[in-house]
């Protein structure tokens, strides 16, 4: 009998029609890769989708996929567009020359593109290996392999579905999407010994089935990591959004036993944003998914633990310890701790939208049900940053986007850029001086009622997808009495405490409080939850940052 065969190599694709250029980066590829991943080569577009497709029938694996920018028939973005759906997890990097830089960047909207290389390369162990390698490392980390992918079985308009799908989404696990009234979905939900009058259903890879999970027992069951490892540590972060994974990465490196802890997914608001152009290093702009997961691996490689769906209940003081209450009633202690648990999107107020919250009202979720968008209207709520991302993005496959703003102008909430590209794009209109006031539909959404707030007058039109980005509400009610916070919740810190002295008011120290310690010794926040924070990714980075050197003033201290 003869030995089963061996599973072919992961493969990096290489797409150029220019012989001697794909001959030049086939080769530097192969001499530092061709041991652990095969090397293949396509000369145009339709080419290598052909070769992808024939893959994919094979179950072959496919890390990294190279693009030239120029080639005639289907361009670079075109080709990584149509690769996107027959390999969404491998990494895509994108060739141009120097002159094609401004297109290149315009472009990259189109696809969620992990980077871009400058031609020439040389060489390749400074500009093209180190690239290759983040990017092998960063798809060795995903679920890539199509035997371990995740089933879920939902209603198509049922919050709890999409909340699922968001759920493993944003924590970067793979499943494939089944509509219950469908016939594969029905005979998954029989084979699965359950019915459709309890969903979604979720059938992991080795086969175990979750009615109607909860996050916590999603990500148990699929490979999160949900439990501390010590009972005590020298530095607790809450929340991971950008502010607290800066914190634990910066604890880490810096020797502190580190955990953050976080309810949902690594990543905050940020991390459901399709695009981020401005943040400093990623000239080519960085999707919120991308920069959440770089962080977190970052992070981790330091040292610092990651913890996912546990909710923060309480936070207490005793003696020299602070201690982080959950709602499963344990307990980890710690000498010190972090505030970073962000805000959320504001409920919109308005007869009807309750009712159609995931069913077609969605409070962030764009990356999520964006395909399901496809050729239809889409509205959005909102004038900042998160909702212009949106609407670019969502732009790509809806007929229409249109922002709704209670404002005269994008100007004093949006930034520049954004701006831009939304008066360049044909699909995306703004009306100003517009807000929601009614919704209306049977099992989901269909209708919603705008009034412009300058003349009175109301319009009803017709709308399956309203994605409403407006406000920030600081998630700050579980810390009750223990911090000091401003009338709308956010943590007040160091000089912005009520004072009528040197120090704060029941200030128990000698000392006035750091830049960011709270009311309390030992405890500091960081991020969007920090009153009159900048509300930027940079600055809560930073801030993640800054925090940590004052736990170490206070670590000195005591």
């Amino acid at each position: 009998m003869s030995a089963p065969k061996a599973p072919a190599k992961p493969a990096i694709l290489s797409v150029d029609d220019d012989p001697g250029v794909s001959r030049a980066v086939v080769r530097d590829l192969r001499k530092r890769y061709g041991e652990k991943y095969r090397i293949i080569r396509a000369e145009s577009g339709d080419q290598a989708l052909e070769t992808l497709r024939e893959m994919k029938l094979r179950g072959d694996a496919v890390a990294v996929i190279v693009a030239d920018y120029r080639m005639p028939g289907l361009s670079g973005i075109e080709f990584l567009e149509q690769a996107m759906d027959l390999y969404p997890v491998a990494r895509r990097v994108l060739l141009t020359a120097y002159a094609d830089t401004d297109a290149a960047i315009d472009a990259i909207n189109v696809v969620d593109l992990d980077h871009y290389l400058l031609k020439p390369w040389d060489p390749p162990e400074e500009k093209l290996y180190p690239v290759i390698d983040a990017l092998l490392d960063a798809w060795a980390s995903s679920s890539h392999h199509p035997a371990e992918e995740t089933k879920v079985i939902g209603h198509r308009w049922s919050e709890r579905s999409s909340d699922v799908r968001e759920f493993l989404a944003r924590n970067q696990l793979a499943y494939r999407w089944y509509m219950s009234d469908e016939p594969e979905g029905q005979r998954l939900l029989s084979a699965a010994g359950t019915d459709e009058l309890r969903l979604p259903v979720v059938i992991a890879s080795n086969g175990d089935v979750l009615v109607e999970p909860t996050d916590a027992e999603l990500a148990d069951k699929l490979g999160l990591s949900t439990t501390l490892s010590e009972d005590f540590y020298d530095l607790v972060v809450i929340g991971g959004g950008p502010a607290g994974l800066g914190a634990a990465l910066y604890g880490a490196s810096e020797g502190l036993r580190t955990v953050l802890i976080e309810r949902r997914a690594t990543g905050g608001q940020a991390g459901q944003s399709s695009r981020i152009e401005n943040y400093l290093g990623f000239p080519d702009g960085v999707s919120g998914a991308q920069l959440a997961d770089r962080a977190r691996r970052q992070a981790t490689k330091f040292g610092a633990e990651v913890i996912t769906a546990r909710d923060v209940t309480g936070l207490e003081i005793n003696g020299s310890a602070r201690t982080v209450r959950f709602d499963d009633g344990s307990s980890v202690d710690a000498h010190s701790v972090i505030l970073a648990t962000g805000v959320s999107y504001r409920q919109l107020s308005a007869p009807g939208l309750d009712t159609y919250t995931g069913r077609g009202v969605y409070y962030g979720s764009a990356v999520t049900e964006a395909a399901r968008c496809s050729e239809q209207d889409v509205y959005i709520v909102g004038g900042a940053n998160s909702a212009g991302q949106a609407a670019v993005y969502l732009s790509r496959g809806a007929r229409s986007v249109t922002i709704l703003i209670r404002g005269n102008s994008l100007e004093a909430s949006m930034s520049y850029y954004l701006i831009q590209q939304i008066e360049k794009n044909p699909k995306i209109t703004v009306r100003t001086c517009t807000e929601v006031v009614g919704a209306e539909g049977d099992d989901h959404l269909e209708r919603i009622t705008l009034r412009n707030r300058a003349t009175g007058e109301e319009d009803t039109v017709d709308a399956q997808w309203l994605f409403i980005f407006i406000g920030a509400a600081p998630l700050t009610d579980w810390l009750g009495d223990v911090v000091v916070r401003d009338g709308n919740g956010f943590v007040l810190a160091g000089p912005d405490l009520p004072s009528e002295g040197v120090t704060p008011d029941g200030w128990p120290l000698d000392r006035a409080p750091h830049h960011l310690e709270t009311s309390v010794p030992g405890v500091f926040v960081a991020g969007d939850v920090h009153a009159e924070s900048a509300k930027r990714v940079a600055s809560a980075v930073g801030e993640g940052a800054m925090a940590v050197m004052f736990v170490h003033r206070y670590l000195a201290q005591q």
